[in-house]
């Protein structure tokens, strides 16, 4: 399997908080959350526990093939939950979590797992692009978003109403996250696909997706032209130029875009 990566952080100088990094059978990306005040609860911060979750993720991987994609990830969350539940605030709900999507090539088939609104496209060999994603937090989101233009960005107000949301975080009826409760990995989207069916899958944070689902430059059988001619720094500097040109926040943007599928 061939993977070519792009990363980019919302602005210089600012810590990345997503991570993606590939094994010769899988690929994984993890978008890391977080709000303004976590260093009070974790000291390491959301970069550190998106790229730590990511690499138990690869390990796990590489090591136990034929275990589920839910269990490798529930184990991940566990070990990097371990890693720092003595020195932090691992169950409070503004420490740091990440949304998760893998891919995996095992015994002819393509497995996937998304958890969070990350995003997973399968470039079918025949027929339009299947897309995989988690709506919950989007949905959830969306109910809170009038409470939040309606006070003053960074205020206090405006961060109660964020902590509110993320009270919804890994709770029947709310949405999930990779956090500190191992049993969220199986509550992910999950499926698999003959290898034979596709020709590629894409991985990307919710930093990069909006170049489809919030700034409409593509639909995606566009976006997978991109990435076989030009490949996923160029999606990236697309979503750039539209944030610039509409005022919009940038946010980190990761792609992984998979192709070369070879069973063996």
């Amino acid at each position: 399997m061939r993977v070519t990566m792009a990363s980019a952080a919302a602005r210089p100088g600012r810590a990345n908080e997503d991570f993606t990094g590939a094994v010769p059978t899988a690929a994984v990306l993890i978008d890391g959350a977080g709000i303004p005040g976590s260093e009070s609860i974790c000291r390491h911060g959301v970069a550190w526990y998106a790229s730590r979750l990511g690499g138990s993720l690869l390990s796990l991987l590489s090591l136990a093939p034929d275990r589920s994609l839910p269990a490798l990830l529930a184990e991940a969350i566990e070990q990097v939950t371990d890693d720092h539940r003595d020195t932090c605030d691992v169950a409070d709900p503004i420490s740091p979590s990440a949304t998760v999507a893998i891919l995996r090539l095992s015994d002819g088939l393509i497995e996937h797992l998304v958890l969070g609104d990350s995003v997973l496209v399968l470039d079918r060999a025949d027929g339009a692009p299947v897309v995989v994603s988690d709506p919950r937090e989007v949905t959830i989101s969306r109910s809170y978003q009038a409470a939040l233009e309606a006070v003053v960005a960074d205020s206090d107000e405006y961060h109660r109403i964020l902590r509110d949301l993320r009270a919804n975080r890994n709770q029947p009826g709310g949405f999930w996250v990779a956090k500190d409760a191992p049993q969220a990995a199986g509550e992910a989207i999950t499926g698999s696909c003959p290898v034979s069916e596709l020709t590629g899958a894409v991985l990307l944070s919710n930093g990069a997706s909006r170049v489809v689902d919030r700034f409409r430059l593509a639909d995606w059988p566009g976006v997978l032209a991109v990435l076989a001619s030009r490949g996923p720094a160029e999606v990236i500097r697309r979503v750039r130029q539209a944030e610039a040109r509409d005022a919009v926040a940038a946010d980190d943007a990761t792609i992984a875009h998979c192709t070369d599928f070879v069973v063996g």
